[in-house]
């Protein structure tokens, strides 16, 4: 366009050659604008889809919900962000409700919407496999930890007892109070029980109203914790996370008690929910809950 306009530039006079110079700029600069134009919406609307696609991708957008058992309020915020980072997903949201296991399953059971259910024992897992609504996806139920059970005390040195020596404390010390979490409801609790019935002395303290039962684990920790009792059968990992003496607590031999096999189970269609199952259960993952003395799964 523009060398057509300046081919007859010689046979012009002044006036026509000014309008024809006139003309050219003219459309110039109108071929500029349009092209600056285009250029602004086409960078407009590739801002456009680049925003959309990041609002529609599920990992922004979809929040999940997790029922933990209440031992696990320690390590698994610790697991929850190290997915985020390993994922690069730092703006997806996991909220988690802590409760005993027996609880959280009555929840789950009455339609309660969690999409991950992580259970202290292997009991609750299964049970929901065998009794949930037909129209409820099957998962399968998975173990991805086993938890220690240690006695703790604020109040007394416990570092050196023995299994042997532990019972005739708790017997010869009458005036004593001992928490045990409630063993209907958390698996904790139950293995305490069973623990103090193999050493012959559960009928005992429980005939002398010693035994103060918590809703929890994360109750009964708080009664040792605070000193509103002098012994507490709690989770080690409870005991890891405050950083207490080596004189505040004792571990309790393994083999002494019912394993403490924790499973889980994802409820939901939520994909995030099974990605973070995966990377739960991955080395990676696993190195939160040893680091927080929780025994290897094998």
């Amino acid at each position: 366009m523009k060398i057509n306009a300046w081919a007859h530039r010689d046979n012009l006079n002044p006036m026509q050659c000014f309008t024809s110079a006139l003309n050219v700029l003219l459309t110039f600069s109108s071929f500029t604008c349009l092209a600056l134009a285009l250029t602004a919406c086409t960078k407009e609307s590739n801002n456009t889809v680049d925003q959309a696609a990041i609002n529609d991708t599920p990992e922004h957008t979809q929040t999940i919900h997790i029922a933990a058992a209440a031992n696990l309020s320690d390590v698994l915020p610790n697991v929850i962000e190290g997915y985020k980072v390993y994922r690069n997903l730092p703006q997806q949201n996991i909220e988690v409700t802590y409760a005993s296991s027996g609880k959280l399953y009555a929840q789950i059971k009455a339609g309660a919407p969690y999409d991950l259910f992580l259970s202290a024992n292997q009991e609750f897992p299964e049970k929901w496999v065998k009794e949930r609504p037909t129209t409820a996806t099957a998962h399968k139920p998975f173990t991805y930890t086993q938890g220690q059970l240690s006695v703790y005390s604020v109040t007394k040195p416990v570092s050196k007892l023995t299994p042997a020596t532990l019972a005739e404390l708790l017997i010869s010390q009458k005036a004593s109070k001992i928490t045990i979490a409630n063993p209907e409801l958390a698996p904790y609790g139950e293995s305490a029980k069973s623990y103090l019935q193999t050493q012959n002395v559960y009928d005992t303290l429980n005939n002398q109203k010693r035994i103060i039962q918590a809703e929890n684990i994360g109750q009964a920790f708080q009664y040792a914790h605070t000193g509103s009792v002098d012994y507490g059968f709690v989770a080690q990992s409870q005991v890891i996370a405050i950083k207490a003496t080596p004189e505040q607590f004792y571990i309790l031999p393994a083999d002494a008690y019912p394993a403490i096999l924790q499973a889980g189970v994802v409820i939901s269609d939520a994909a995030v929910a099974t990605d973070f199952t995966s990377y739960l259960l991955s080395p990676t993952g696993q190195q939160y809950f040893a680091k927080a003395g929780y025994l290897e799964v094998r």
